[in-house]
């Protein structure tokens, strides 16, 4: 299951991310979204969906929102 399908207020736990760029693989790994962390959908967004993860809550675009597998 993506993200973008996720229930909001549910903790999931990454499973991996499904992306060939390397780019974005460093922009998630920084935020803590890495396979094995826990992530929250707080809220949905225009497709996107907002989320917390570790102890910051950010915003996630219906494309990145796809790549995350939880």
């Amino acid at each position: 299951m993506t993200l973008k399908n996720a229930q909001e207020g549910k903790e999931y736990i990454v499973q991996r991310i499904e992306t060939d760029d390397e780019e974005l693989n460093a922009f998630l790994f920084s935020l803590g979204c890495y396979s094995g962390e826990p992530i929250t959908v707080v809220s949905h967004r225009r497709g996107g969906c907002v989320v917390s993860i570790k102890d910051g809550r950010y915003n996630i675009d219906p494309q990145l929102a796809e790549a995350i597998i939880i």
